[in-house]
């Protein structure tokens, strides 16, 4: 039980490191089809596009493992 929880950490802190730097060249949230709007001063944010195909991905590779 102490690996999986020692590899879960380490595997946030590793994307906590690389996401920003991703985020350069991988638009997410900037696709067709996510929706930005400003109401009273904030921006809200509903990447729907996004999540979907984030989605698809994780479960290919899921059944490629």
């Amino acid at each position: 039980m102490l690996k999986w929880i020692l590899t879960l950490v380490v595997a946030i802190f590793l994307l906590g490191l690389v996401t920003p730097h991703l985020a350069r060249f991988i638009r997410f949230g900037q696709l067709p089809g996510d929706v930005a709007f400003r109401w009273r001063g904030r921006v809200y944010h509903f990447p729907f596009v996004s999540i979907i195909i984030l989605s698809l991905l994780l479960w290919l590779i899921s059944r490629l493992i």
